[in-house]
């Protein structure tokens, strides 16, 4: 099984499905899983993540390729056979910026291996079917697309009526029942039905006791966000296609990634209409609006025509994706829609650096100088958007400050005066926004 043609015949495979789904758009795909031999759970332990944390069994993904070959061809067997047991994911717990905790469950290797499998299945065919305005883990697109969509659309609409939507515990409050008939209608492969149908009674190992439940999926697995998109393309996708925007009044659009998504109306009457009926979808199928964080607002250029009661209707910022959206004037007067990094996720990416500190305080300064800038990297990266470029300057040397006080606290001669950190700063700089350094 020559390693350098997998890729090559694996495209082949994928463009079959690819095929077959739109050849059957509407009905159902059978017989998927004779595409899953071991040369496609081969290309599945590739793109496999190598560096995770374990799972239960605490084996690690070098342990597995000891003896790749025999691994994936039980592997294979179990599968097909119905023998394969699914573990259940190891519970962990990530902080978030306000000092709570955000559950996350990490399959085994071997399980990641064989999600991943079938995702490679499934991913093809739901592509014909998922809409342009989903966005969330799907190949080719990415929140930065979604930014960019949203904007699009608030500059030209110069604004409008945006529904702010947060769905409660969506992850885990996710009915199994419905997936699977979601799933059945459009996929009647036994193998993988039986698969998908184990990871969802698998469970939850917290302090050596398995939970299991008849909702809810863990975040971490690798098939669970392929799950939520079928779920939601049902729940929200299909139903604003079809049932909404024939009934709109005026221009609409809506733009999701994931379980997060915003609305845009250019009639108030439109959108208060949406939101009246939305809590009945999701209630439908298991789900409930988060009232605190569901908010209708007014986003746009400032309203030159006064609103019922005399009062003129200010334009409101709101969060998405981890921006801050707002209008502002450009530097030729006009009113524009801008962005900016969100305070929680400002917090937070700090409060990840400071922990990531915490840990490596003891490594050598070249080794805290690699994994800084990986970081720090990568938040430049995301947040970079016109209009930013002071927050992230801000960011940079909040993650400087950080450093200096770590470093000081090692040292057995006290505080680490500035001019000190200069120094090391100099020798191994943090990367930099792409603007000039504001004055």
């Amino acid at each position: 099984m020559p390693g350098a043609l997998i890729p090559e015949t694996i495209s082949t495979r994928l463009q079959q499905i690819a095929e077959r789904a739109r050849a059957t758009r509407g009905g159902a795909v059978h017989t998927l899983s004779r595409f899953m031999d071991e040369a496609w759970l081969h290309e599945a332990y590739r793109l496999t993540r190598k560096n995770g944390a374990v799972g239960i069994d605490g084996e690690t993904a070098a342990a597995y390729a000891v003896d790749l070959a025999t691994n994936l061809r039980h592997l294979e067997g179990r599968a097909k056979s119905g023998l394969y047991i699914a573990p259940p994911v190891r519970r962990a717990f990530i902080p978030k910026a306000d000092g709570k905790l955000r559950p996350l469950g990490i399959p085994t290797f071997e399980d990641k291996v064989l999600q991943r499998a079938v995702l490679m299945l499934l991913e093809p065919i739901y592509e014909q079917e998922f809409y342009d305005f989903s966005y969330g883990f799907r190949p080719g697109r990415s929140a930065r697309n979604a930014l960019e969509a949203l904007n699009q659309h608030l500059y030209r609409m110069g604004g409008g009526w945006v529904l702010e939507v947060d769905i409660r515990s969506f992850f885990d409050t996710l009915n199994h029942t419905k997936l699977r008939e979601l799933l059945y209608a459009r996929v009647t492969d036994g193998v993988v039905a039986r698969l998908v149908s184990k990871w969802l009674h698998a469970g939850v190992m917290t302090d050596g006791r398995v939970e299991r439940s008849s909702i809810g999926t863990p975040q971490g697995g690798v098939i669970s966000p392929l799950l939520a998109n079928i779920y939601l393309h049902e729940v929200i996708d299909t139903w604003w296609v079809r049932d909404v925007v024939p009934r709109m009044a005026g221009e609409s659009h809506i733009i999701r990634y994931a379980d997060d998504f915003v609305m845009i109306f250019a009639e108030e009457r439109d959108a208060r209409r949406v939101l009246n009926v939305l809590p009945k979808r999701l209630e439908r199928y298991g789900l409930a609006l988060h009232e605190g964080k569901t908010r209708l607002l007014w986003h746009g250029k400032p309203r030159t025509t006064p609103v019922p009661g005399g009062r003129m209707e200010p334009p409101e910022s709101f969060d998405f994706l981890g921006f801050t959206h707002f209008w502002t004037r450009s530097l030729r007067g006009f009113w524009i829609p801008r962005r900016k990094t969100a305070k929680d996720r400002f917090a937070r990416g700090l409060a990840r650096i400071k922990m990531w500190l915490q840990r490596v305080m003891h490594a050598p300064v070249p080794v805290q100088a690699l994994g800084l800038g990986q970081r720090v990297r990568g938040h430049l990266q995301y947040f970079d958007a016109i209009g930013n470029r002071v927050l992230l300057w801000r960011f940079v040397k909040q993650v400087e400050r950080l450093w200096c006080k770590t470093l000081a606290r090692r040292s057995q001669r006290g505080a680490l005066r500035w001019d000190q950190m200069k120094s090391i700063l100099e020798r191994h700089p943090l990367p930099r926004p792409t603007s000039l350094q504001p004055k």
